[in-house]
């Protein structure tokens, strides 16, 4: 069997980067003091055509950490009763290790050399859970420092919308405010909007940047 194009394998698509798709719920913004409550990762891979697409979810509720600041008005905005125990949450770090598992095996299988996040307005996800592995204390995370994609910035130019909502519609995907500010449904809606605007660069022309180059030596000679 013939082997895809490296502009169709993903380890050359983000220059060794294994993107990861990231929402999180929290009990308020300072990633310091503030419960994380909620986290989901959509891992992504490309199909035999070069596709950015979505492989697999993985999602938790989370135990605030002891001492843990909880803010009312952060909790009415997202619906989230720490306390409910319906929610069958689990530890930072039994949520963390888990999603790294994942990841690292999807690296593995991939090629890719490092994980980078990607969020809509990412530094918020990011701080949180760069602080969450901070308080584990885990010592190798698969995750870049501070590097991160943001699909916010990525829609804006795109589609001319910053907003989650608004640019998944322009994207033509669905999204149910209803639904909204679950760290499931926007992680996945997130995953696919990043692979819409990947494709649709392709689609345009731009990726690979060779190929691009190359028609326009061509046109300008």
């Amino acid at each position: 069997m013939s082997q895809p194009a490296q502009s169709n394998q993903l380890k050359y698509r983000f220059r060794g980067y294994y993107p990861v798709v990231i929402d999180v719920e929290t009990a308020g913004f300072n990633c310091a003091t503030d419960a994380l409550l909620e986290i989901a990762a959509t891992l992504l891979k490309m199909d035999a055509d070069g596709q950015l697409v979505i492989d697999q979810t993985l999602h938790f509720h989370v135990e605030p950490f002891e001492g843990a600041n909880l803010e009312p008005e952060s909790l009415a905005f997202n619906g989230i009763d720490p306390n409910n125990p319906l929610r069958g949450a689990v530890p930072e770090d039994d949520a963390l290790k888990a999603i790294f598992k994942a990841v690292r095996k999807g690296l593995k299988d991939s090629g890719c050399h490092r994980a980078i996040l990607v969020g809509h307005n990412a530094t918020f996800d990011h701080s949180f859970v760069s602080k969450a592995i901070e308080r584990c204390a885990i010592k190798r995370s698969p995750f870049h420092p501070f590097a991160t994609f943001d699909t916010a910035t990525l829609a804006g130019l795109a589609l001319g919308h910053t907003v989650l909502a608004k640019a998944c519609s322009l994207a033509g995907i669905a999204f149910d405010n209803k639904e909204a500010h679950s760290a499931l449904y926007d992680t996945e809606r997130t995953a696919e909007l990043f692979c819409y605007i990947v494709n649709r660069w392709k689609a345009l022309g731009g990726w690979p940047v060779e190929d691009n180059l190359e028609s326009h030596d061509e046109a300008v000679a």
